[in-house]
């Protein structure tokens, strides 16, 4: 399966990789989460070009992650905000930060977390919205809708 056909898939795993899944997009995002809203500051924070910044901000707008807004007329320039649905990847990016804390961090965590309603550092977790335990891979099992379950199976028979 190649690259594009993620964004066909009925697993929405493999079609939000499709959109977000690479790692400039990911910098992009994490230096959103941060304030950065204009293209000069994107280049100069994630060190990509000016190229490929512009191709992936296209592609996010494009589907909806982030809008864009004038702040200058002359010269048109113009600054990105995330939308609701860019908005709702902050769990996903804090999950990549969680992870690269632990797995791949050197000593003082790069970034911290300050929650604004009590002032505490802290470290967000996954809990059941049900009963507030939180939960791990170990704590959930996965139920395949019969779309999914059939496009597997038709993947394992190409092979």
């Amino acid at each position: 399966m190649g690259r594009a056909a993620l964004s066909t898939q009925i697993c929405t795993v493999a079609r939000a990789a499709a959109l977000v899944g690479d790692e400039w997009t990911i910098m992009i995002l994490r230096e959103m989460f941060l304030g950065t809203h204009r293209f000069d500051d994107f280049l100069r924070q994630t060190g990509m070009s000016s190229h490929l910044l512009s191709q992936r901000l296209k592609k996010l707008e494009t589907a909806g992650v982030v809008r864009r807004a004038a702040y200058s007329q002359r010269p048109p320039r113009y600054e990105y905000r995330l939308t609701e649905m860019g908005r709702a990847l902050w769990p996903v990016v804090i999950s990549l930060k969680q992870w690269g804390d632990r797995w791949l961090g050197d000593g003082e965590t790069p970034i911290g977390l300050v929650h604004k309603g009590c002032g505490a550092v802290t470290e967000p977790r996954m809990t059941c919205p049900e009963c507030g335990e939180p939960m791990d891979a170990h704590d959930s099992e996965a139920r395949l809708s019969q779309g999914f379950y059939d496009e597997r199976q038709r993947a394992g028979k190409q092979t």
